[in-house]
């Protein structure tokens, strides 16, 4: 069960960190977000 748990909480980061990525400069600042944040952003949402 763990294994699964891991795997899709591993993807759901992956996911958001992709989504972020995709997002211009301007869109990030409008939302309040550093491209640096991502990786810490993408975590919480784990």
């Amino acid at each position: 069960m763990n294994l699964i748990r891991n795997f899709r909480n591993w993807r759901r980061y992956r996911d958001t960190v992709n989504e972020l990525s995709r997002l211009s400069n301007r869109e990030l600042h409008d939302l309040g977000i550093a491209r640096g944040d991502i990786p810490f952003i993408a975590r919480k949402s784990v």
